[in-house]
């Protein structure tokens, strides 16, 4: 469908346009360029811009920069002077002692598959070196207990570091169960062999 427009408002389009070229001095309602509703766009002044975008940006540096004065970044609130005059000194952390066991060698648990073995070499770290006899007169159970647990271990559950960590984890277990009152602190590897 085409449309059409009539002569005689053609030309009379074309004529006032031609006025108002020509330096007429008629009044034409043409909106400005501005928002939906035909309103011009106003613009900021700079007072305004420098308030709405400077103030923020220096009350994020003032506080970036208080942040990296008040804060310890290992974790904690710095104290002020007068906070670290009042403290006690620390106590020194006591003496850890560790404790080696014998190597051990244990065939693990593979079913009807060729027989696989383990062979490890553990130390006991103490809280206190002052347990180390009353270890020392428990060590057949100790080794008792590691030696039937670690028959029943497939080679599987020894595979990766998860494995490794909850070999740790029931070995520390059962070590304090053994020992108690005595603590055992952690259970370190010193060697560990599968074949």
């Amino acid at each position: 469908m085409r449309c059409q427009i009539a002569p005689a408002n053609w030309e009379g389009a074309m004529s006032d346009k031609k006025e108002a070229d020509a330096g007429g001095e008629e009044d034409v309602d043409v909106p400005e360029a501005g928002g939906e509703d035909g309103q011009p766009k106003r613009r900021l002044s700079t007072k305004k811009l420098i308030l709405y975008i400077g103030a923020p940006l220096l009350l994020i540096i003032i506080g970036g920069t208080a942040a990296f004065f008040l804060v310890d970044f290992s974790g904690g609130y710095k104290p002020s002077q007068e906070a670290k005059k009042g403290e006690e000194p620390a106590k020194p952390p006591a003496q850890v002692a560790f404790f080696d066991l014998p190597e051990m060698l244990v065939n693990l648990n593979t079913g009807s598959k060729q027989a696989s073995y383990l062979k490890i070499k553990i130390s006991l770290e103490l809280a206190d070196a002052a347990t180390q006899p009353q270890i020392q007169a428990m060590m057949p159970r100790v080794l008792d207990s590691f030696q039937t647990y670690l028959r029943e271990l497939r080679h599987e559950d020894l595979s990766g570091s998860a494995g490794t960590y909850r070999l740790k984890e029931e070995l520390l277990t059962r070590v304090n169960a053994t020992v108690k009152p005595a603590k055992v602190t952690d259970v370190l590897f010193r060697e560990m062999l599968v074949q």
